[in-house]
């Protein structure tokens, strides 16, 4: 797939699955926008960043977009794995926010940029655990549920204006984010055999899919969530 002549925002593209995407639409020909808290030492050459966290309020990003934006990737994160007795408000409002109101205000920061394309796609991550139900998963899959409603309302309202609105659920991913799962052979050895396809996910699988929804080989596919888990979601292992 070419990307040649288009703009793409990452939000998070300085680790994991975001520098996954970030990679692979360099490489595609993109030019790639990027905002984190910080770049990191991995994102290639030729990438715009500017240093943006989801959580300030007063941060702006306008005067960094370009004037028409073909794509926005939402790839900030979090992973809350707590007994549900132990789950308290702060966790439930710092998931939703880094996950939920974080992808809303950029999105509507990148609107106008994104109206302006005429063929834009934004791609949201979801979760697995947000359809299947799994332990200890309350908190994060309650925002990423949300994410899966947000993904749905906005391909609605925003078909007319030909901006596509998608999401990937990952199951488990070979991130730093996911580090503290996979710090052992043991663990890595068990979370690989709860998926029927016998591996943990790595991020450019996820990538993969993102790119194809970026992509223009995408242009009749909106309002879905798109499982990218190794078949956890779906497939009873025999």
């Amino acid at each position: 797939m070419s990307f040649a002549g288009k703009n793409i925002l990452v939000v998070g593209g300085s680790s994991g699955i975001g520098l996954a995407v970030v990679k692979a639409l360099a490489i595609a020909g993109a030019q790639v926008y990027n905002l984190s808290r910080k770049a990191g030492e991995k994102l290639p050459a030729g990438i715009m960043h500017r240093n943006f966290d989801v959580l300030d309020p007063n941060a702006s990003i306008e005067s960094f977009l370009p004037e028409n934006l073909d794509g926005l990737v939402y790839s900030v994160g979090s992973i809350t794995l707590k007994p549900f007795n132990r789950v308290t408000a702060d966790d439930l409002l710092n998931d939703y926010k880094i996950n939920v109101a974080g992808a809303v205000r950029v999105i509507q920061l990148a609107l106008p940029a994104l109206k302006r394309s005429g063929n834009a796609s934004v791609v949201l991550i979801s979760s697995v655990a947000a359809g299947v139900g799994m332990g200890f998963h309350a908190s994060i899959a309650a925002a990423k549920g949300a994410i899966n409603g947000l993904t749905l309302s906005l391909a609605a309202e925003f078909a007319p204006i030909k901006i596509r609105v998608n999401a990937v659920a990952p199951s488990l991913t070979d991130t730093p984010l996911a580090a503290s799962l996979l710090n052992s052979p043991e663990r890595r050895e068990a979370s690989a055999t709860r998926h029927p396809l016998g591996r943990v996910g790595t991020p450019e699988d996820i990538s993969d899919a993102i790119s194809f929804l970026l992509s223009d080989k995408s242009t009749w596919v909106t309002g879905q969530i798109i499982g990218i888990d190794g078949g956890l979601g779906h497939v009873r292992k025999n």
